[in-house]
C-alpha cells in the first residue's frame, strides 16, 4: 500500500485530465506522476530523511505529497503562519531534510548544517525538467507517509504520525475511484498543513477531479473562484462558510448552479449558519465531516439527506442532527466512554473514542496513543443518540466543574445560539471563590438583534439548570477562531477570568 498508487491508477485511467489548477498554472495527472517520478530521484539524492513543506496552497503541496511518498521519505508540512522560532524547533526536529518554501524565505534558511531550502518554483521546475523517475516506490503498508505537527498549543507539539496504510485505507474506504465526471472541480482552501489539505488532495486525485486552488480565503475570492472555474464541490471550516453567507447577505441565492455539493468540518457550525446556506444554495449538497489528524481526516459524516431530512423534520430529535457530525463510517467504530472507562449509553455525554483501520494514533518519539484493544480516545467530549449521529462537546478537558458538578460548555453554548438573537456563543470555566468554578459566556450577537445578559441569562434558566446559568455574558464582535475553524477557547478563558477579576 502506497498513496503513490492512487495517482498511478489516475494516470493510468485520465491521465490527460487536469488535476491541480493554481493561478494559470497546472498539472494533468499523467504530468503530476511524471514530475512527482522525477521530484523522487533528486529526494533520494539528496540524502534527506524528510522532505518539509513550509508554503501556502500551491502546485508544490501536492506533488511534494507524492513525490516524497514515491522516494520513500515522510512528507512534512509546517504551518507557515508560526513566528520564525517555531519553525525553527519544527525544523530540528525534521532535519536532514529537504525544505520547499515560497521564494521570500529562501534566503532566511540557506546554508543551514541539514537544510537543503529550495524555493516552491525551483522544486516545480526540477521535477518538470528531462531526467530519470525514481526506481520503483515501496509498497510496504507501514512506511510513514505523512507527519503532520499539532497546534501545540498546550505545550511542544506532537508529530502524528500517518502510515501509508492509513492513508490509503481512508481513501478506499470513502471514495469511489473515478467517481467525478471530467468537468468536475473542486475548489480547496484549507490550509495544506492541515489534515483535511491533505485528504482533499488524495481523494481528488483518486476520484479523478480538478482541484483548483486558493491559497488564501475571502469569501468574495472563493465566490469568484467558484463561478469562474466551474465548481462543483468544495470543501470549507464553518467559519469560512459564515464568511460567505454574511458575503451574500441580501441575496436570494448564491448562483452556483453547477455547485453540487459543499463538505465543511473542522469546528462547530452554528445552526443559523447552516440553515441560512441551504437556502442560498438550494441545488447543492451539504456534508458534515469530522476527524483528527490522528484518524487520516474524516471518521463521521452527516450526509445531504441527513440535512435535508433535519430541515424538513417537526421532531425535535430529528431536527437536531443538523448540529451532529453524523454516523461514524463504514470500517469505523464509534464509544463514549466516562472518565472511568466505561462505555455510556445513547445520550450520555463523555470521551469520544476510536477505532479503524484508518486511526493511527501513534506519534514520533512518544509511541501509540491506542489502548490494548485499538481504541483511540480523541479527547474530544460528546454524545450519541440512540441511532448513532455523533453530537460534539467540545475538548473532554474543557469541562467546567461548578462546586463539583462537571458541566459540557457545548450544551450551554447550544441553547445560547437556539435564542433568535445570538449568532454565536463560546462558554468556558472562569475562577470563583464560592464554587471552584463560574460559568462565563462570550456571545455575538446578529446584525440588527440586541439582548442583554440577564435575558440571555433566563433564557439558559429556561432550558437547563440553574447551576448551567452563565453568571458572567459579555457581548464580543467576533469569536476568536483558528484558521482551520477550531474556537480558540483559551483566549475566550483568559479575557473572560481577566474581565471577572
Amino acid at each position: 500500500m502506497n498513496t503513490m498508487m492512487l495517482l498511478e491508477m489516475a494516470a493510468q485511467g485520465f491521465g490527460e485530465r487536469t488535476a491541480f489548477v493554481n493561478g494559470e498554472d497546472a498539472f494533468t495527472y499523467q504530468g503530476l506522476f511524471d514530475a512527482a517520478g522525477r521530484a523522487a530521484a533528486v529526494l533520494r539524492a539528496s540524502g534527506a530523511a524528510h522532505l518539509a513543506m513550509l508554503d501556502e496552497n500551491s502546485l508544490a503541496c501536492p506533488l511534494g505529497l507524492f513525490a516524497s511518498s514515491w522516494a520513500g521519505l515522510p512528507y512534512v508540512p509546517i504551518n507557515y503562519r508560526l513566528t520564525a522560532v517555531e519553525i525553527d524547533a519544527l525544523l530540528e526536529r525534521v532535519k536532514p531534510c529537504v525544505l520547499v518554501t515560497s521564494p521570500e524565505r529562501v534566503a532566511s534558511f540557506a546554508g543551514r548544517e541539514g537544510v537543503v531550502v529550495k524555493s516552491r518554483e525551483e522544486f516545480l521546475a526540477e521535477a518538470r525538467s528531462a531526467g530519470d523517475a525514481a526506481p520503483e516506490w515501496s509498497m510496504d503498508a507501514e512506511d510513514v507517509a505523512v507527519l503532520l505537527f499539532t497546534s501545540g498549543t498546550t505545550g511542544v507539539p506532537k508529530a502524528a504520525i500517518l502510515r501509508q496504510k492509513h492513508l490509503v485505507s481512508y481513501i478506499l474506504g470513502s471514495v469511489e475511484f473515478c467517481s467525478a465526471d471530467e468537468d468536475d472541480g473542486a475548489l480547496v482552501c484549507v490550509p495544506p498543513y492541515h489534515v483535511a489539505g491533505i485528504a482533499a488532495v488524495l481523494s481528488s486525485v483518486y476520484s479523478g477531479r480538478r482541484v483548483v486552488q486558493l491559497a488564501n480565503f475571502s469569501a468574495e475570492t472563493w465566490l469568484e473562484l467558484a463561478r469562474r472555474h466551474h465548481v462543483s464541490n468544495a470543501f470549507v471550516v464553518p467559519t469560512m462558510l459564515a464568511r460567505i453567507v454574511e458575503a451574500l447577505d441580501g441575496a436570494a441565492s448564491a448562483n452556483l448552479p453547477k455547485l453540487r455539493a459543499i463538505s465543511y468540518g473542522g469546528g462547530k457550525m452554528p445552526l443559523s449558519v447552516i440553515e441560512r446556506a441551504m437556502k442560498l444554495f438550494p441545488g447543492t449538497d451539504f456534508t458534515n465531516a469530522y476527524g483528527l489528524t490522528e484518524t487520516s481526516s474524516t471518521i463521521a459524516v452527516l450526509g445531504p439527506q441527513d440535512h435535508r431530512d433535519a430541515v424538513a423534520s417537526d421532531d425535535p430529535a430529528v431536527r437536531r442532527r443538523l448540529v451532529s457530525v453524523g454516523r461514524a463510517l463504514p470500517g469505523v467504530e464509534i464509544q463514549i466512554r466516562s472518565d472511568e472507562g466505561k462505555v455510556l449509553g445513547s445520550g450520555e455525554r463523555g470521551e469520544i473514542y476510536v477505532r479503524g483501520e484508518q486511526v493511527s494514533g501513534e506519534y514520533a518519539g512518544r509511541g501509540s496513543a491506542l489502548d490494548k484493544d485499538g481504541w483511540f480516545p480523541t479527547r474530544d467530549a460528546g454524545s450519541m443518540d440512540a441511532d448513532g449521529y455523533l453530537f460534539l462537546e467540545g475538548r473532554a478537558d474543557d469541562v467546567i466543574v461548578r462546586g463539583g458538578e462537571n458541566m459540557s460548555p457545548g450544551e450551554i453554548e447550544d441553547v445560547l445560539l437556539e435564542h433568535a438573537a445570538v449568532a454565536d456563543a463560546a462558554v468556558v470555566g472562569i475562577p470563583d471563590e464560592q464554587w471552584g468554578e463560574g460559568v462565563a459566556a462570550a456571545v455575538v450577537l446578529k446584525p440588527g438583534r440586541e439582548a442583554d445578559a440577564a435575558e440571555l441569562q433566563g433564557w439558559v434558566r429556561q432550558h437547563l439548570r440553574s447551576s448551567r446559568v452563565p453568571q458572567c455574558i459579555e457581548f464580543w464582535p467576533t469569536l476568536p477562531y483558528n484558521e482551520t475553524g477550531k474556537l480558540l477557547r483559551r483566549v475566550v478563558k483568559a479575557e473572560l477570568s481577566k474581565a471577572a477579576g
